[in-house]
């Protein structure tokens, strides 16, 4: 069954950077849209970034300039690579496909930014 893996996150100042990283059993991540998404406390989970099955990339407006999600296909993992990190960003990140499939959640790592 396909389990996705999330991997990285920590406390940062403002201003700090973190590198997320994503991976999946029974899954090469090179042939499908996945996404990062994340969920803060009391907010519905939404989408972050996403990296298409043919390397197109989308950004949600808050994390434009940012953030940057790619895609090592011999690890067979998908990173999300944070800068610049604002306390609004903290969070419970998550890796799936997209859309999402629900059986496919992992635990999340959560980032946390102090001011």
């Amino acid at each position: 069954q396909v389990q996705f893996v999330e991997s990285g996150g920590g406390l940062v100042q403002a201003g700090g950077s973190l590198r997320l990283s994503c991976t999946a059993s029974e899954m090469t991540l090179a042939y499908s849209t996945i996404g990062w998404y994340r969920q803060a406390p009391g907010t519905q989970r939404e989408l972050v970034a996403l990296i298409r099955d043919y390397n197109s990339t989308y950004y949600t407006d808050s994390v434009k300039g940012r953030f940057t999600i790619s895609r090592d296909i011999a690890k067979n993992t998908v990173d999300l690579q944070m800068s610049t990190l604002k306390p609004e960003d903290t969070a419970v990140y998550y890796c799936n496909k997209f859309p999402s499939f629900a059986a496919y959640w992992g635990q999340g790592t959560q980032v946390s930014v102090s001011s």
